[in-house]
């Protein structure tokens, strides 16, 4: 990480997966280096480009940024699809890049076995899709209902959408309206 003045930055440059290395980035691997972090950083800018990945991953991760005493500000570089989207708006402060993406959608996977066992799945993917929502309900209000919608739509947001859904907070380096300058 790099790090001056008490400010990280830190990036979730990859998938989000359990078997990290080259594989992508796990929780294990992601408390590892907030660890490292000294203990006067008083913020931390997670920049992500990443398309995701398993779901009990993204949500430790998720966890660990919550549980540090730093001011996270989510700055999406590129891509923050899936697991990472949900990393994205559990943050204090979701900044978009000009010209991102922000991608939401139900959670998904696969099972094998009988028919009891398919039932336990799409369950168990509805009670995850739900848990999911409810962080998109958080940082942007409305219900997890109407999240779930827009996830089982498979919703891509650019930058200055994701800010007018209420999934981001601003789109870096635009213009702040006078009348909001003001208040400023």
């Amino acid at each position: 990480p790099e790090i001056a003045d008490g400010v990280a930055k830190l990036r979730l440059y990859d998938p989000i997966d359990d078997w990290g290395g080259d594989w992508g980035v796990s929780a294990k691997e992601f408390a590892s280096a907030l660890a490292a972090l000294p203990a006067d950083v008083h913020t931390i800018h997670l920049h992500i480009n990443s398309p995701g990945g398993i779901v009990f991953e993204g949500v430790a991760i998720l966890n660990q940024l919550r549980q540090h005493s730093a001011k996270v500000v989510a700055v999406v570089d590129g891509l923050a699809a899936s697991a990472a989207s949900f990393i994205a708006c559990g943050a204090d402060e979701v900044q978009m890049s000009p010209n991102t993406q922000l991608m939401i959608h139900d959670a998904w996977g696969f099972a094998i076995g009988n028919a009891a066992t398919m039932r336990d799945a799409g369950d168990l993917l509805d009670r995850l899709s739900d848990n999911i929502a409810a962080v998109y309900a958080a940082k942007a209000g409305g219900t997890t209902e109407d999240w779930r919608t827009a996830m089982l739509a498979e919703s891509w947001y650019s930058a200055e959408e994701a800010v007018a859904a209420g999934l981001a907070d601003s789109v870096v380096g635009a213009e702040i309206p006078e009348e909001d300058a003001a208040k400023a």
